[in-house]
């Protein structure tokens, strides 16, 4: 048998766990899904799958195949895009996943600058503040901001952001501006995505880490909860600078200590396709890149 239609076919066993339901995926009937694993697991002399009277389960060699399938399967209907001239018009739907603020303020004007230009597709946008799985959640595209880990997926740098201290004028003006990391344990904090009251905020002073031990006045679990409070004087808060950029530039916010700040984090796009990516994800990742790179407060 077509060594290319087996791993198919195990890929749908292996996603559904199931081979009535990867039969009905691949409208084919579930004897010739037996017969289709059976025969990949004589040719590989390996077990990929276990089977009960209720599940099906990949073993640890057939995870190992199972990354390596998708992976041939991809490179097959790129090859196979590329020869039928379909690359030439980006269509269909692009999953991409950011962290939710940044998603919000930095990455829904770029798709819909991509939807506009290319009427043809659509996005789905996986806002979340964790690391999503992009193989096993079927995203396409990533914007990921921070260091990345050894990856099979094509990593982009597109700019950076710092984590930065900033309070209110106002409160600055009463409380005064603080000059060393120190200053922080005697003033009023608003601690961000911490359920406890403690915690340290970490600086380094001439290329050295520093740490110091707060215990925040205000705590509460996003962001963008702590950026207001800051902006109504509370207090001080520490966030990423790309976060904030819109009311320090308006004013509304101020930085004090960045010349004890910590190295810049990097933001990097990644997509899980090569040289012959698709061209709803090549052109996507071209637009956000230079849409990404343009903007200033991510320099």
């Amino acid at each position: 048998m077509d060594r290319l239609y087996l791993m198919t076919v195990f890929v749908a066993v292996a996603e559904q766990e199931s081979f009535t339901g990867a039969a009905r995926q691949l409208g084919i009937s579930p004897p010739a899904v037996t017969r289709a694993v059976a025969a990949l697991e004589e040719h590989l002399s390996v077990k990929l799958l276990t089977r009960t009277t209720r599940y099906v389960h990949v073993t640890d060699v057939g995870q190992r195949y199972l990354s390596d399938a998708r992976r041939i399967i991809d490179a097959a209907d790129e090859a196979d895009e590329a020869a039928a001239g379909v690359n030439a018009i980006p269509s269909g739907l692009l999953t991409v996943t950011a962290p939710v603020l940044f998603g919000s303020m930095y990455v829904v004007p770029g798709i819909v600058d991509y939807l506009e230009k290319f009427p043809k597709t659509e996005v789905s946008g996986l806002f979340l503040d964790r690391v999503v799985n992009m193989m096993e959640e079927g995203v396409d595209v990533g914007i990921r901001i921070g260091e990345l880990g050894d990856s099979s997926y094509r990593a982009l740098r597109v700019g950076q952001v710092r984590r930065v201290v900033c309070a209110s004028p106002a409160y600055l003006s009463e409380h005064g501006v603080p000059t060393e990391p120190g200053e922080l344990q005697g003033r009023s904090l608003i601690g961000a995505r911490s359920l406890g009251v403690g915690g340290e905020w970490r600086f380094q002073r001439d290329g050295k880490p520093l740490a110091v031990q707060v215990k925040p006045r205000l705590t509460v679990t996003s962001n963008d909860a702590a950026i207001k409070a800051a902006a109504r004087g509370i207090g001080l808060t520490r966030v990423m600078s790309y976060q904030v950029a819109p009311l320090l530039l308006s004013g509304t916010l101020q930085i004090v200590l960045a010349e004890f700040e910590t190295v810049p984090v990097p933001i990097h796009i990644l997509h899980r396709e090569g040289r012959n990516a698709s061209a709803k994800i090549r052109t996507f990742v071209d637009l956000m890149a230079a849409h990404l790179r343009a903007d200033p407060s991510l320099a």
